[in-house]
């Protein structure tokens, strides 16, 4: 099989999948891809950890990055999200990751990126500063989800780390993007969480704007 096959087959079970209403459900939230067969999240999944076994027992001319890599290229939701699923983060560029940043169609696909790929890359924080720092939706979205995992994960940023993550999340909560204003609300929570002195720095901040912090 080349690898075209592979996503003509992968393309078939989609059939399989398909939740008109799920579709139905995202058309009216105005999320419109070329092709939308509406499947759950969980039986993606299954679907990427089948793959993943199949490259474990089949001699293929191609490896799971080509495949990755190719699912992308497809203007059709369960290829994108499968792409984010099955991309090895220790194998991504930085310059492949920009530009699947320049190519995010929705806000579904940036926060199943984020979850399922850029907080595992060896640069996550490098990203996620820079992208918190932009103008765009999606990549503040990716930037405040990513360090969210972060410090979920126990990683303490350092003091310029802090002053400027304090600075844009501040920024974001006052935006005019609500999934912004919700991720970076949520990544300060968990910045509460590191500890302590991070919790008093969080209940200052946001009191600085006149928000209570629990």
């Amino acid at each position: 099989m080349d690898i075209h096959d592979v996503i003509k087959e992968i393309k078939q079970s989609f059939r399989q999948m398909m939740d008109g209403s799920v579709a139905q459900s995202m058309r009216d939230k105005g999320l419109n891809y070329h092709l939308n067969w509406g499947a759950t999240l969980p039986r993606l999944k299954a679907k990427a950890e089948e793959i993943k076994a199949m490259f474990n027992v089949s001699c293929l001319m191609f490896n799971v990055y080509d495949l990755a890599i190719a699912l992308w290229k497809e203007n059709i939701r369960e290829c994108k999200i499968l792409a984010t699923m099955l991309m090895p983060p220790e194998r991504m560029l930085p310059e492949v990751c920009d530009i699947w940043m320049e190519q995010m169609p929705s806000q579904e696909i940036a926060e199943q990126a984020a979850f399922n790929l850029w907080q595992y890359l060896p640069y996550a924080p490098e990203k996620a500063y820079q992208w918190i720092a932009s103008d765009q939706e999606y990549y503040q979205l990716c930037g405040f989800h990513i360090l969210s995992r972060l410090f979920m994960n126990g990683q303490e940023p350092n003091e310029r780390g802090i002053n400027e993550y304090m600075d844009q999340a501040l920024s974001a909560i006052q935006g005019p993007y609500m999934s912004v204003r919700k991720a970076a609300m949520q990544s300060m929570v968990h910045f509460a969480e590191l500890g302590l002195v991070y919790e008093r720095m969080a209940k200052s901040a946001m009191k600085s704007i006149n928000l209570e912090f629990f």
